[in-house]
């Protein structure tokens, strides 16, 4: 059997007609013009040099001939490398340096500044635009749609993610194809996706979330997308009584629950609403279920590993919890500084091993043999704790964990009673260098500019609920915190904006 992900996708396909993609304008692919379409690019990727084993670099905006070349370059048993659409040339310089992709995808107004990177590593150049034209798809447009599909096994690369890298070098996680096959087939079956769905697909698909697990889950599911250039709370509302699933991130809930009219008819042809790639405030849970019925179901994944946990389908989503093991996937907490293996209710550092956990970090080995244990279990840099019911919960990232006068600080625990206070939207806590406790707690907060809180209101209403080692020694109100494409609060340009508040104290 071909492992191939492609040759996977495909596989058993009954009705070569059935709808796959529809855009916001439209246009309509069915199974077979996806076949078709990507055997096309990936004769072309082959006419073009690429090679079994290569990477293809990709910096464009999304369209259905960028998911198209996704599924050509592993059709062609080359090696996916898709890159935020953010990244300027200076970043791009980095990954494609360190990737040395044979072929370089991007969109006609960044080829000439691409282009001098793409010489130094020998790479071709091709430009695709937003609405999906340019000279990959000319190119594609000379070839034939009739392709053998590269022969592939499990543990053969499929895609390199890189890594956000919010401190240190960004790092490539090799994703083989049965880390993205496996994980999707699985997700499949416990979120119950099947032919009749319909997904608002509004995610980027330079990420795991847009790309892996969207994607990916409703091909495996022969099921249908409505593919949206970018997120929009009026037109997904709209969307909602043609669609049954929304994948999202934390962001596209709040916006939602601003618009007047998502109410529990508009909603009730929708079978499920996924959120991830972010935390999402307990507050965010229960609103929508008040104003829709339904209980966001919230995941833990990551670019190293897809897909850890999930909260059930059937049975209880809990608020703040990102729910129990996906099966065949094995979570257990830490010690962080001994790795000893902790019980139930206690916080540490969050590890997981199983099929869906990537191969290593692209010619890093010392850093690979460093983030897995002796036992196979990769250390995800995560903090959290597994609690009585076995629920899993992300307690915020091993890095933002808050050292003050010698006691461990898990700021999730501090922001969850920052974010229940009347008048507070949401909330991020640091630490901070101080020259007395090492690192001094403060926390930065968004509230509603009606709201009557300073820092005196916040202070009192924590005390008596926290330890006072636990207490912020300061509270910074802004009104907005810094985040990345994904929605994930990035707490080291906080800890960089406000590192010398605490000077000469």
């Amino acid at each position: 059997m071909n492992a191939n992900l492609f040759s996977r996708l495909f596989a058993d396909l009954k009705d070569p007609n059935k709808l796959a993609i529809e855009t916001s304008d439209g246009r309509r692919a069915s199974y077979a013009d996806l076949i078709a379409q990507s055997g096309r690019m990936a004769n072309y990727l082959v006419a073009r040099g690429v090679k079994t084993g290569d990477r293809v670099a990709v910096q464009a905006e999304k369209s259905v001939p960028a998911l198209v070349l996704y599924l050509a370059t592993v059709r062609a048993g080359a090696v996916y490398l898709p890159l935020n659409t953010a990244y300027t040339l200076n970043e791009l310089e980095y990954f494609i340096t360190d990737a040395e992709p044979s072929l370089i995808v991007c969109d006609p107004s960044k080829a000439d500044g691409i282009g001098a990177i793409a010489a130094k590593v020998n790479a071709k150049v091709d430009t695709l635009d937003a609405t999906g034209k340019g000279s990959l798809t000319d190119g594609a447009a000379t070839q034939g749609h009739e392709f053998a599909t590269v022969q592939r096994s499990d543990g053969d690369l499929g895609a390199i993610l890189y890594t956000s890298g919010t401190t240190g070098r960004s790092k490539g996680a090799m994703l083989t194809h049965d880390n993205l096959a496996s994980n999707s087939l699985m997700l499949v079956d416990y979120w119950r996706f099947t032919e009749n769905d319909v997904l608002i697909h509004a995610l980027p698909i330079y990420h795991t979330h847009g790309l892996f697990v969207a994607s990916n889950v409703t091909l495996f599911a022969r099921a249908s997308m409505i593919f949206l250039d970018k997120f929009d709370a009026a037109q997904v509302l709209g969307l909602m009584p043609r669609a049954t699933a929304l994948m999202g991130v934390p962001t596209f809930y709040v916006r939602l629950l601003q618009q007047p009219g998502l109410t529990r008819e508009a909603t009730k042809h929708m079978r499920v609403f996924i959120s991830g790639s972010a935390p999402l405030l307990a507050d965010t849970h229960r609103e929508w279920s008040a104003r829709t019925g339904h209980g966001i179901l919230e995941r833990y994944g990551m670019t190293e590993t897809n897909m850890n946990t999930s909260n059930p389908y059937e049975g209880d989503r809990v608020p703040g919890a990102v729910g129990f093991p996906l099966p065949g996937v094995s979570v257990r907490i830490s010690d962080p500084e001994t790795g000893k293996d902790l019980g139930r209710e206690s916080i540490g550092m969050i590890e997981v091993k199983g099929p869906n956990v990537f191969k290593g970090y692209w010619r890093m080995p010392d850093k690979t043999k460093a983030e897995f244990r002796d036992d196979g279990f990769f250390v995800t840099g995560d903090l959290g704790k597994i609690d009585a019911r076995g629920y899993v919960h992300i307690l915020g990232r091993g890095k933002d964990l808050v050292i003050s006068g010698g006691f461990n600080v898990y700021p999730k625990e501090i922001e969850s009673e920052i974010d229940a206070l009347p008048g507070v939207i949401e909330s991020a806590v640091i630490g901070v260098p101080h020259a007395d406790f090492g690192e001094g707690v403060t926390a930065v907060v968004v509230k509603d500019k009606q709201a009557p809180l300073d820092e005196t209101a916040v202070m009192k209403a924590l005390d008596g609920r926290l330890a006072k080692f636990k207490m912020p020694k300061k509270v910074i109100f802004v009104d907005d915190l810094p985040r990345n494409t994904m929605g994930k609060v990035q707490k080291n340009i906080l800890r960089d904006t406000y590192a010398k508040i605490y000077a000469g104290k």
